[in-house]
């Protein structure tokens, strides 16, 4: 007999993992997921609908890239689905009365939150547009960007300075925690492709207590280091004829005689043109060594072991697949530039940490630090009212239902007594004679008595018309 088959997709036999392996280079806690609203949905106008989604662009992969907000939607309605969603930071842009574009990055469950005024933005086709060479629409949102903050911390900052030294180690903390975190051991290159640079303008005046943050987003582009720009184009001239859209990228040549004449440059045709010679100053600082990925035969076991016999050989060969890149940046967009106006203790609420005009003395301080304690033992109070409340109706209504089930079934009890002691209605013998009857009043029996009914109408009328014609 045939072995009956298991079906190891759906049933428990399956060996599936609960949670997925992280990535090459990434931590084993769970990426951070954001979502990007607009807060009143129909009253930002069409700009910031577009800025709301070209900052979706730069957090992806882990936003909400198909959010669709609608006019009736609040704050609450998205603070609610941010636990079952796992998502861990709110991005919000508004317009207030005034005209002034706002963004409130918050983070979940209980904040805090940091609010800037959007100053200035470009839009990314705006950033295109001003390209000669625009870049995007790749596989650059694949992966995750890579963050880097400049002059975010004040070396002679304190506690008691116009930006304080907590605000700006809380700034670097909130946008650290907006994406994952890396190994810079084990991250392959290739996964990096975007980088978002945050940049902190420097104050002028000591006394200015502004914190002003410029954003920028780019992605990254290498080419090889060392070689001229016309064997750059041959080289890509060859990439491109064994690809299937051959459209552009070729050198013309028509006008040449030899291609000695396009590869020679200089004054008077001297030398192989390099970048050393072709007048531009050379830039090491951009230039990376780069491991070559080419395909390799998978060795036996045999083969490894002569392999580790001959490692000179093969460091050697390791060597010459080095390959030195030289690394630019392409921006993609938005650009923004972000000046924080507040930071409040909770998710869009709370106590204020941090004003950028509005400053309190020590007393001030702790007069509020009063209050809010106040309110917060008072709120305390009031869900334990609510909490005592809600477990005393509960036990009311418990009993209350536990009575009324006893009260019933007594109930039912001395009703059973007194129909057994009327003539006998509530025993089986009644219910089939009832049972017969209702058999009988549809069946020959009713006709029979309707037949005799008619009968004894027409013989009472017939003696009543003897005696009137009498």
């Amino acid at each position: 007999m045939a072995k009956s088959r298991t079906k190891k997709r759906t049933h428990v036999g399956a060996n599936n993992p609960k949670h997925k392996a992280p990535l090459t280079g990434r931590s084993a806690v769970q990426d951070p997921k954001s979502m990007v609203i607009r807060i009143g949905a129909g009253e930002v106008g069409s700009s910031i609908s577009q800025l709301a989604k070209d900052v979706r662009q730069v957090m992806e992969p882990g936003t909400a890239s198909r959010l669709k907000e609608r006019r009736a939607n609040r704050l609450r309605d998205y603070v609610t689905m941010t636990g079952p969603l796992g998502v861990t930071h709110l991005l919000l842009f508004s317009r207030s009365e005034s005209g002034n574009t706002n963004l409130r990055i918050a983070t979940t469950p209980r904040g805090p939150t940091l609010h800037f005024r959007v100053e200035k933005y470009s839009l990314c086709k705006d950033v295109r547009k001003a390209q000669r060479h625009p870049k995007g629409g790749g596989k650059e949102y694949i992966t995750p960007p890579l963050l880097i903050m400049n002059n975010i911390s004040t070396p002679g900052a304190d506690a008691n300075s116009k930006v304080p030294k907590h605000l700006e180690s809380l700034t670097t903390t909130v946008f650290q925690s907006l994406f994952p975190r890396i190994n810079p051991q084990t991250t392959p290159l290739k996964s990096i492709r975007r980088v978002l640079l945050l940049n902190r303008e420097l104050a002028k005046d000591k006394d200015d207590g502004s914190f002003v943050l410029n954003f920028r987003h780019y992605a990254i582009a290498t080419k090889p280091a060392g070689v001229s720009k016309p064997l750059r184009r041959l080289d890509a001239a060859e990439k491109l004829f064994s690809a299937k859209n051959r459209k552009g990228g070729v050198p013309n040549l028509g006008k040449l005689e030899d291609i000695s004449e396009y590869m020679i440059g200089g004054e008077n045709g001297e030398g192989y043109m390099t970048d050393g010679t072709s007048g531009s100053e050379m830039d090491t600082d951009a230039e990376v060594e780069v491991l070559e990925d080419a395909p390799r035969r998978v060795l036996s076991s045999k083969a490894r072991a002569v392999a580790k016999l001959e490692s000179a050989d093969t460091a050697a060969d390791t060597d010459e697949r080095i390959e030195r890149r030289r690394v630019t940046l392409v921006e993609l967009g938005p650009r923004m530039k972000l000046r924080m106006t507040k930071v409040e203790e909770g998710l869009c609420s709370g106590k204020t940490m941090w004003h950028e005009h509005i400053h309190k003395s020590r007393q001030e301080v702790q007069d509020m630090e009063k209050r809010w304690e106040q309110r917060r033992q008072e709120k305390e109070a009031r869900r334990k009212q609510q909490k005592a409340n809600v477990e005393k109706k509960q036990k009311e209504k418990a009993a209350s239902g536990a009575k009324r089930n006893k009260d019933g079934a007594d109930g039912e009890e001395e009703d059973d007594d007194d129909d057994v002691d009327m003539n006998g209605y509530n025993s089986d013998l009644f219910d089939e004679m009832m049972e017969q009857d209702e058999m009988d009043s549809e069946g020959l029996a009713g006709d029979a008595e309707e037949a005799i009914g008619q009968q004894m109408d027409e013989d009472e009328w017939e003696d009543e018309r003897e005696e009137i014609a009498g």
